[in-house]
């Protein structure tokens, strides 16, 4: 009776386990804690009064039922299109958040990206998505700079509670929470995951929904996208992610995809298997954010 009791208690741990298990590339996921590798840490920081500040946990958005499904081929309508909280009035857009995108300006890093990936013989390395983007990212600066991301981001970017290392992260992560913590980034890259981060580190340019179906995107931008707006500005305010249940998604733009009349219909990107099997379509996702790299 020990032994069978022993056996089925381990049993019991390996479901769970496996139940908890980050984002695979094939089946619905749902919320849960995210990883983002080696850079990625976990810390107690302190305020001003020396108390222990309680870190904002990192969460999974990635519930990919519905992207899994074999898309709507559909012209892109954007003029209504507003996916930042910023962007209700067109004239004051922010000057960082581009229009029209010069495809002139070229990035090694994101040369690297695009090669690293069409060299790559493991295209779809499962796990999740923040951290399959964010370690090719990772691996392309180091490789043009000879050094990590990380020294080179700015002192400006620090808060009270949090380097700039930790400032990065949790912007990549869109790690939301109703605390001080996350309400202490700057709010018009709260939410926009990878290019948020990389737009505040001074690395990039943001691009919003309309320049991205117009064209403007260049090869290695990154990319973070929600299935639905609401649960995006919820993110961006801050929420208790435990009485949520939003998921976004997060990969490296490659291409366009256009018809017989030059038109763009899709993007080609590079993610750990959930959708780079196919293109995607503007039905895909409400909410649109990329980065086009300046370094």
């Amino acid at each position: 009776m020990s032994l069978k009791n022993s056996v089925t208690y381990y049993v019991i741990l390996a479901f769970i386990g496996l139940m908890l298990m980050g984002c695979s590339s094939t089946k619905k996921m749902k919320k849960q804690t995210i990883l983002l590798g080696s850079d990625q840490t976990t810390t107690h920081p302190q305020n001003d009064n020396g108390n222990t500040v309680t870190a904002i946990p990192d969460y999974d958005f990635d519930d990919h039922e519905y992207i899994s499904l074999k898309p709507v081929q559909i012209a892109p309508h954007l003029s209504n299109i507003k996916d930042s909280l910023t962007q209700t009035d067109t004239s004051t857009v922010a000057n960082d958040v581009t229009a029209l995108v010069s495809l002139d300006n070229i990035s090694p890093v994101a040369d690297k990206l695009v090669e690293i990936y069409l060299n790559s013989e493991n295209k779809e390395p499962k796990g999740h998505c923040l951290s399959v983007s964010k370690g090719r990212f990772e691996q392309a600066y180091k490789q043009v700079h000879g050094h990590s991301l990380y020294q080179d981001l700015p002192d400006s970017m620090a808060t009270k509670l949090f380097t700039p290392k930790q400032v990065f992260n949790l912007l990549y992560s869109s790690a939301s929470e109703t605390e001080q913590g996350w309400r202490s980034l700057p709010e018009k890259y709260r939410g926009k995951g990878n290019a948020g981060a990389i737009a505040y580190a001074g690395m990039g340019t943001l691009v919003d929904t309309s320049a991205i179906w117009s064209g403007q995107l260049r090869p290695g931008a990154l990319m973070q996208v929600w299935r639905f707006k609401e649960d995006y500005e919820q993110v961006v305010q801050g929420v208790d992610v435990k009485k949520l249940d939003p998921y976004g998604h997060s990969f490296i733009f490659i291409s366009y995809v256009r018809n017989e009349k030059n038109a763009i219909i899709g993007l080609k990107i590079a993610d750990q298997g959930f959708q780079s099997y196919r293109p995607l379509v503007p039905s895909d996702y409400e909410v649109w954010w990329a980065v086009n790299l300046s370094i």
